[in-house]
């Protein structure tokens, strides 16, 4: 019973400081004036690298088509009302105590927002 209690304390331990974490970081993106996502300058060629790494990577548990799977959708609609911060956040940094792993060794801030950003847009399909 103990061993129970403290696993869930461990985890609702871990999920405070992710959203902690992330509520920091978008109250200082927000306070340089009102946050207007600026996609980095990512070329073509890196761009095909991310919509390959989401629809392959993601998709995995996402769903191929990022309609939701293990993890939860990430349509257009699904997002909607979420701030491209949080989800860049989420892609570093993943979600503790869930199956969303971080990206941050794999991925540079830069690319993590890119990518946030366009599955704000509604994911572009990859290029074969």
């Amino acid at each position: 019973r103990h061993a129970v209690q403290r696993k869930f304390i461990v985890r609702s331990m871990h999920t405070l400081a992710f959203f902690f974490m992330v509520f920091c970081l978008i109250t200082v993106v927000g306070a340089t004036e009102h946050s207007t996502t600026q996609t980095p300058a990512i070329d073509s060629f890196e761009q095909a690298q991310m919509v390959r790494l989401v629809r392959q990577d993601c998709g995995s548990c996402h769903g191929m088509s990022l309609q939701g799977g293990l993890g939860t959708p990430l349509t257009r609609a699904a997002l909607n009302g979420k701030p491209a911060e949080y989800l860049a956040a989420t892609i570093l940094y993943g979600r503790p105590g869930t199956a969303m792993p971080p990206w941050k060794t794999l991925l540079t801030e830069g690319q993590a927002q890119w990518i946030a950003d366009r599955l704000l847009e509604g994911f572009p399909e990859e290029r074969h």
